[in-house]
């Protein structure tokens, strides 16, 4: 782990907020949309981890979907929500890696050019795929610095050349496309009662949580974040987005800042966060890669880690894990699958 840094985890006031809150009708519009562009992932049951749980546990496979996560469902949905002037201007994103495969698949598909921003810490896999989903219509920059910084730089960029700036989680667009991985899990299994999300910028959480509430309004949905890269954890108990201290993580597409916009908008559904350590996020993707032959990378592992870990606790419930990635650099995984875990 490289040394702590400070991070303010809150959105610089000047940047422009949800245009509205997304409900359930959103989410299926987006669903409508996405059920032929995106593939309908697999929710299965999985025979260890309901042992060690005591309890029914099914996984949402998102690491099979296309671009290797849940991604490109809400890039794909903000692009095409986007009006002909937006589009012909071209589109600025900044991303860790995944929503940056996503919007580099959706601006090729629609004819749109997109200029992709990604920190330092980006893994060459995450930048090599933005490159090649992307070709022609594609700039990748890599900014010096980390994700907080980059996004940064995209804001900048897109402000002084007149371009949209597409957000990877703060847009309702994004929320609603993200939320209609929570609407085949619960079409597929629709009484589960105990979810495990995993938490980044806000907008798979909050897109999932509104479509899980719509067809169980009994179901119980925590967040989960690394130790290292913690700004949800802490800004929990009073709804209020907190200054942290973060560390490089291997759950890389969960670090960052937090807008005070998802943040609130969870509060309504949300039922809390629960916090892992980097070692048990390891020991999660070995651990399902050894029980399921699946990879999946750090940010997709860490609801898998909850429950490993004891820090989740269904106390019997039908449980629902979603695992939203898998693109984990080889050399990343050789090193967790021959650490012992």
């Amino acid at each position: 782990m490289s040394d702590k840094k400070s991070s303010t985890a809150a959105r610089s006031n000047d940047l422009v907020p949800l245009a509205f809150e997304p409900v359930f009708r959103d989410v299926v519009k987006a669903y409508g949309f996405l059920k032929t562009r995106a593939r309908h992932t697999p929710t299965e049951y999985s025979e260890a981890l309901s042992e060690i749980a005591g309890a029914q546990v099914y996984v949402k496979w998102e690491n099979q979907q296309l671009c290797g996560s849940f991604k490109i469902r809400g890039a794909l949905y903000a692009m095409y929500s986007l009006d002909a002037g937006q589009r012909g201007k071209g589109v600025v994103t900044c991303s860790s890696g995944n929503h940056g495969q996503g919007v580099a698949l959706a601006a090729r598909s629609m004819g749109v050019r997109a200029i992709v921003f990604v920190p330092e810490t980006c893994p060459e896999l995450k930048k090599h795929k933005i490159r090649q989903l992307g070709k022609d219509w594609v700039e990748l920059r890599v900014a010096a610095g980390d994700y907080d910084f980059a996004e940064d730089e995209a804001h900048k960029f897109a402000a002084r050349e007149g371009k949209t700036y597409l957000s990877s989680y703060e847009d309702a667009a994004v929320v609603s496309g993200q939320g209609s991985a929570g609407m085949e899990m619960f079409m597929d299994e629709p009484d589960i009662e105990y979810l495990l999300v995993p938490a980044g910028g806000g907008g798979l959480i909050n897109g999932i949580a509104i479509a899980a509430k719509a067809v169980n309004p009994e179901v119980e949905i925590f967040g989960v974040q690394s130790e290292a890269s913690n700004p949800w954890v802490v800004s929990w108990p009073d709804g209020i987005v907190k200054t942290v201290t973060y560390s490089d993580t291997v759950a890389d597409g969960l670090a960052g800042a937090i807008p005070q916009s998802l943040l609130t908008l969870a509060k309504k559904r949300v039922s809390g966060m629960i916090e892992v350590a980097e070692n048990d996020i390891e020991r999660a993707i070995a651990f399902i890669h050894r029980e399921h032959r699946q990879i999946i990378e750090g940010a997709g592992a860490v609801g898998v880690a909850a429950l490993l870990s004891g820090e989740a606790k269904p106390n019997g419930r039908k449980t629902g894990i979603f695992v939203s990635g898998g693109n984990i650099g080889d050399a990343k995984l050789k090193e967790i699958l021959a650490s012992g875990f």
